[in-house]
């Protein structure tokens, strides 16, 4: 998890491969994302892991960059007892009015608008491909709903979505791994973002773990005053 709201970014990774292997690749992730978006901060000509994409802006394409950046990154610390290591990532970037979202996994952003939660990222997993085909029933129900299609780290080129989105006053975002949002429904989502920030980690974290969630629970929320 990340907080660095000095660059406007705020990252939630979840590892993947072991106790050990996804601390590793977690931290590995949040750190190189941060070092990429403050070094670009001081010098924006500088190096980059991808070409820019032309119909893509320059946040979007300065995420999609730092998310190669951390895929790299765990690629080559990827042996022995850390061979199967890897990360999911949800990361966002504020600038004025708008809200840069990067993701690669099943970590999700959401926003509450005017009483509505809405998730602005779509799962990389087994179970979003299928319900995307018209053929997959309520995710509760599917045997293996936290089968991912994508993380960090994974042999081949990294995948990662990202767009951009009109941020409003008031707006909450919460950043969250699928151990918070599994056991919890939209409306108690939506009760915790009513919430001060702090308290609103605090409480849906406890309301998650009370539900039986067994996965690691990580989680920020950001409110937005003005813009």
């Amino acid at each position: 998890m990340l907080d660095a709201s000095q660059l406007g970014l705020f990252v939630v990774a979840d590892g993947l491969g072991g106790y050990e292997g996804g601390e590793i690749a977690s931290k590995l992730t949040t750190r190189t994302l941060e070092e990429f978006i403050a070094e670009n901060r001081r010098d924006p000509q500088g190096t980059w892991p991808i070409r820019e994409v032309k119909t893509r802006t320059y946040e979007e394409n300065l995420l999609a960059a730092a998310g190669v950046a951390a895929h790299e990154e765990i690629l080559a610390q990827k042996e022995g007892r850390l061979s199967q290591m890897g990360s999911t990532v949800v990361a966002a970037l504020l600038k004025g009015n708008l809200l840069t979202v990067m993701h690669c996994g099943d970590s999700r952003i959401y926003r509450l608008r005017d009483g509505a939660v809405l998730a602005l990222t779509r799962d990389h997993s087994l179970w979003a491909e299928m319900e995307a085909a018209g053929v997959a029933g309520p995710r509760s129900e599917f045997a293996y709903k936290n089968q991912i299609t994508r993380a960090l780290g994974l042999n081949g080129h990294a995948k990662c979505d990202v767009a951009t989105h009109q941020v409003e006053s008031g707006d909450v975002y919460l950043l969250c791994s699928d151990g918070l949002y599994d056991p919890l429904d939209d409306a108690r989502l939506r009760a915790g973002l009513e919430l001060a920030p702090s308290e609103a980690v605090d409480d849906l974290s406890r309301a998650a773990y009370e539900l039986g969630s067994a996965d690691n629970i990580t989680a920020i929320v950001i409110r937005v005053t003005s813009v």
